[in-house]
C-alpha cells in the first residue's frame, strides 16, 4: 500500500483490506524521516502518542469518512494542548482546546500529525519569512516554497500526509498549493469556523485545506 499516494480512496481500500492505523502512523514517521526537511515542522507529535490515538480508533469505521487519515495544521491554528507559535517564540502558548474546525475533523477520524511552519503571523506569500529553517519546496528546492502556509503544503507534496490545513487571507493556501504542486482550496469567507486561528486579518481569514486532489480537498471541507 505505500507505494500508493495517502489520497483518502488508497487508504480505505487499505483499511477496508485490514492493514492498521499504526502501519500508517508508522509509514508518515517514516516518510518525515526519508524527505529530511526539519524545516516543514516546528511542532511534531510524539509518536507514541500517535500510536495510541491510531489504536484508539478500534475497528475501521466507513461511516467516518477522515477515519485513520493522517493530516497537519498550520501552526497559527490551536490543537488542545500543542503550543501555537504564529512562528514567533515569543508569541507562543499552550492551547487550551482545538480550533473549530480541527475537532471537526478529528471527530470525523483524522489523525494530527503536527503543526507546520509559517511565514510570521501568516504574513507573507514566500513561504521563508520564520524565525525557524523554513522548508524547501517539495517540487524543486532551489524556489521558495510559497506562503505563508509553507508548511503545510510542502508535507502535503511529499506525500507525507493526505491533507493539511493552511490559511488564507490573500493567497497564503493558494500560492503554495501552485508552488508545490498540489490542490489548494480556500473556502468561500465565512463558510468554515475561523475559532482558534490566530488572525493576520480577522475579516478576510478562513482556514484553507491542502490535498493531493479535489476530490479529498473537498472530501474534508465537507467533515470541517
Amino acid at each position: 500500500m505505500f507505494d500508493l499516494p495517502f489520497t483518502l480512496a488508497s487508504l480505505k481500500t487499505a483499511y477496508e483490506g485490514g492493514i492498521s492505523p499504526t502501519k500508517v502512523v508508522d509509514e508518515v514517521y517514516r516518510r518525515i524521516a526519508a524527505v529530511r526537511d526539519p524545516g516543514i515542522f516546528i511542532h511534531l507529535c510524539d509518536r507514541q502518542e500517535l500510536l495510541d490515538k491510531a489504536r484508539a480508533l478500534g475497528a475501521y469505521d466507513a461511516q467516518k469518512p477522515l477515519w485513520g487519515i493522517p493530516f497537519v495544521i498550520k501552526d497559527n491554528i490551536d490543537a488542545a494542548g500543542k503550543p501555537t507559535t504564529a512562528a514567533c517564540p515569543a508569541y507562543a502558548y499552550e492551547a487550551g482546546e482545538d480550533a473549530f474546525v480541527v475537532r471537526k475533523l478529528r471527530e470525523a477520524g483524522a489523525l494530527l500529525i503536527g503543526k507546520t511552519n509559517l511565514d510570521q503571523f501568516a504574513t507573507g506569500l514566500v513561504g521563508v519569512r520564520s524565525p525557524f529553517q523554513p522548508p524547501r519546496n517539495a517540487v524543486d528546492p532551489a524556489i521558495v516554497p510559497g506562503g505563508s502556509s509553507a508548511g503545510s503544503a510542502v508535507a502535503v507534496g511529499h506525500g507525507i500526509v493526505s491533507f493539511a490545513l493552511g490559511t488564507d487571507t490573500a493567497g497564503s493556501g493558494r500560492v503554495p498549493a501552485a508552488l508545490n504542486n498540489i490542490v489548494g482550496l480556500k473556502p468561500t469567507l465565512g463558510s468554515l469556523s475561523a475559532s482558534g486561528v490566530v488572525p493576520a486579518c480577522r475579516t478576510r481569514d478562513t482556514i484553507s485545506i491542502f490535498a493531493l486532489t479535489v476530490e479529498d480537498a473537498y472530501t474534508v471541507f465537507q467533515a470541517a
